[in-house]
């Protein structure tokens, strides 16, 4: 299967601290491939250098054979890399409606100038924004709290919401940053399930920087290992598990 993604040879420096070190990221065409590694590993710095939110020192990044290196964060997005973060990044004092509209604006034709004077094309848009988002919200079990603040909802369903946001953009490639972090076994058995759901029925590309293992090797097609910025192995989840130097580095090594 061809490789949607190709971070190759990336090298990330902060002053005089090498983050990466020509690191490889390869992401298939309709996987699920994660990045793991002990904290400091570098697996955030490398979803920045790949999304262009940090620039990389070297090395090239490539969707579906584009070559992205050089772009900034929001042409790169335009392209259909659409990311999730560690840290929840809602607007608490809009609706949950409104949150996931604002992912789909990325989807619609109407400028700067038809919104500010409220042509048609805007309330076309708005329109087309509304149900988009409400579509993405029902695919994450969302709909009846659609008029409900952000910020009221409970921190598991946050997270939902994220990621209703997330596929209101239309990814091409979905990187999600430790989504589980701050959910209970319950709710990390529903979002590796989601996961899934977002690959097999609407054909979206996920790449996951993920501590809970867990979750890392039940839905994982394949595994990238980094260890202190460089690759240190990669494989199907079950070949990784036995890897000796991933057992060391990170998997029996104490690590949350």
């Amino acid at each position: 299967m061809a490789d949607l993604l190709q971070a190759s040879a990336v090298s990330v420096r902060f002053g005089g601290v090498a983050a990466l070190s020509e690191a490889d990221f390869t992401v298939p065409q309709g996987r699920i491939a994660s990045l793991i590694g002990p904290n400091g590993a570098g697996k955030t710095t490398l979803f920045n250098a790949i999304t262009g939110m940090v620039a990389a020192a070297s090395g090239s990044v490539r969707l579906a054979g584009r070559d992205l290196t050089g772009l900034p964060p929001h042409l790169r997005a335009r392209a259909g890399v659409v990311r999730t973060f560690q840290n929840l990044q809602l607007f608490t004092n809009m609706s949950v409606l409104e949150n996931v509209m604002t992912g789909a604006h990325r989807r619609l034709g109407y400028g700067v100038l038809a919104a500010v004077l409220k042509l048609p094309a805007y309330w076309r848009g708005e329109r087309e924004a509304g149900a988009i988002a409400r579509e993405c919200l029902a695919f994450v079990g969302l709909s009846d709290l659609a008029d409900a603040p952000a910020g009221d909802l409970p921190y598991g369903k946050q997270r939902l919401l994220e990621m209703a946001r997330a596929l209101a953009a239309d990814p091409v490639l979905l990187l999600l940053d430790e989504p589980a972090a701050g959910l209970n076994p319950r709710e990390t058995k529903a979002l590796g399930q989601l996961i899934r759901r977002m690959r097999d029925e609407r054909g979206v590309t996920v790449a996951l920087v993920e501590h809970d293992m867990d979750l890392v090797m039940g839905i994982s097609d394949e595994i990238t290992v980094l260890s202190f910025g460089r690759v240190i192995a990669r494989g199907a989840p079950g070949e990784v598990q036995q890897n000796p130097e991933v057992v060391a580095a990170y998997l029996g090594g104490g690590e949350e």
